[in-house]
């Protein structure tokens, strides 16, 4: 799988850009503030409809736009597919494959994979649950795209019910009566909260089973002096999982009865503070290395050296890659601005073990920092304008990359409607 054209309007900072990609590897390099990553985030966004680098679709529009488009033409299996995202801060956005307009916009998700290594990756270790939670579950996303609906329903019901939470104090003012309506209420909004909370537990349980080896045997590869049984992960749900340690997991209907049980337990807690306090979006990824002097894992959070912690960031992402790989497609690795952040030996292990990838994206500022195994073809940003490098030892009057005859992704790319 991989990108053969990308055409943006009104993404970041570009009215407009037209690039043509191969196979293999392609470096952009330019300094910061040009547009480089703006290029690799573009592709990612149609992968996942969301950005590694910000929460929101705002930032995405160029300023004064009312909209942004991001375009490419996708080949897998030797069949090209033109996926397009239109981006409408405020409104719903709007997806299309040939052309031909998808129901809903996160349709277009895991038609494309993308893997992204970023400085931001450190977040991963050294950040919030929230981002191990966000993780996971655009990981689970790219791996069944159906559940990018389950997701979205929870974060409806999460929503809907902590909004009821919040009112159920005025309730209580307004007198018996009211406050079992409420109740009421609350209670349908617990059996939702239970069953789409519960789904999206048993797949997260699952995929960390999956991951877990792979992350061991990446961080073996990065890590010096490290085994594979160095890195640990460790699921740890808001309550307390039915069953004994090292059991089978408990199925699906028994999680939501357990969450159920759990939700009505601390229900005047909730209550009292207006927020739901049990389900998957109070989850946490637990990392961690080695084994401590009682023979327990520390976590990586908080002891392990930047070194280390980087370590363990890349682990993550390349058993992502080999996770999604093992599925039986390879997917777009984007290596934004990361050789900058790791030392040379890290970064010369990273570049050997992606460089056989079907198509690397790398962005840097200046081209030294791009390690020799992934040497490939190159694009100059500056100035809003994207330019393949030239060689000095070609001619400079010869256009080193286009074929004169368009082909058929771009008459695709340049035909299709922006919906202006």
């Amino acid at each position: 799988m991989y990108v053969s054209h990308l055409v943006l309007h009104d993404f970041r900072s570009y009215a407009a850009a037209d690039v043509r990609l191969e196979p293999g590897v392609t470096a952009f390099i330019g300094r910061n503030g040009q547009g480089k990553t703006n290029l690799v985030e573009a592709v990612d966004y149609l992968s996942r409809q969301s950005s590694h680098r910000v929460a929101t679709d705002a930032p995405l529009v160029r300023a004064g736009a009312d909209q942004a488009v991001v375009r490419a033409a996708v080949v897998r299996d030797g069949r090209t597919a033109v996926l397009e995202i239109e981006l409408n801060p405020g409104r719903a956005n709007r997806a299309r494959v040939n052309r031909s307009p998808l129901p809903r916009s996160r349709d277009l998700v895991g038609i494309l994979r993308t893997v992204v290594f970023s400085p931001e990756d450190l977040t991963l270790v050294k950040g919030d649950p929230s981002d191990r939670r966000r993780f996971l579950d655009d990981l689970l996303v790219l791996r069944t795209p159906r559940l990018a609906g389950v997701r979205s329903d929870y974060d409806r019901v999460l929503k809907q019910r902590n909004s009821l939470l919040k009112n159920l104090g005025a309730a209580r003012r307004g007198g018996r009566d009211a406050q079992e309506a409420a109740l009421g209420t609350l209670a349908v909004w617990d059996e939702h909260l239970a069953r789409t909370g519960a789904e999206l537990l048993d797949e997260r349980l699952a995929l960390v089973r999956a991951l877990t080896p792979y992350v061991g045997a990446a961080y073996e590869t990065v890590a010096r002096g490290a085994s594979r049984d160095d890195a640990g992960l460790e699921y740890r749900p808001s309550f307390t999982l039915p069953g004994d340690a090292g059991e089978a997991p408990p199925d699906r209907e028994t999680l939501a009865g357990a969450l159920l049980a759990e939700v009505e337990r601390r229900r005047r807690e909730e209550i009292d503070r207006g927020l739901s306090l049990v389900g998957p979006h109070r989850d946490d990824l637990l990392l961690s290395l080695g084994q401590g002097e009682a023979g327990t894992r520390l976590p990586v959070k908080g002891y392990a050296s930047h070194g280390e912690s980087w370590s363990f960031a890349l682990a993550l992402r390349l058993a992502s890659y080999d996770l999604l790989r093992a599925d039986g497609d390879d997917p777009i690795l984007i290596l934004d601005d990361v050789f900058a952040e790791l030392d040379t030996e890290r970064r010369a292990r990273l570049a050997e073990l992606v460089a056989g990838a079907e198509q690397v994206l790398v962005t840097a500022a200046v081209g030294a920092d791009v390690p020799a195994a992934l040497q490939g073809a190159r694009f100059v940003v500056a100035g809003g304008e994207v330019r393949p490098e030239v060689d000095p030892e070609v001619d400079p009057e010869v256009d080193p990359g286009v074929d004169p005859g368009e082909d058929a992704a771009r008459g695709e790319l340049s035909g299709v409607d922006d919906g202006r």
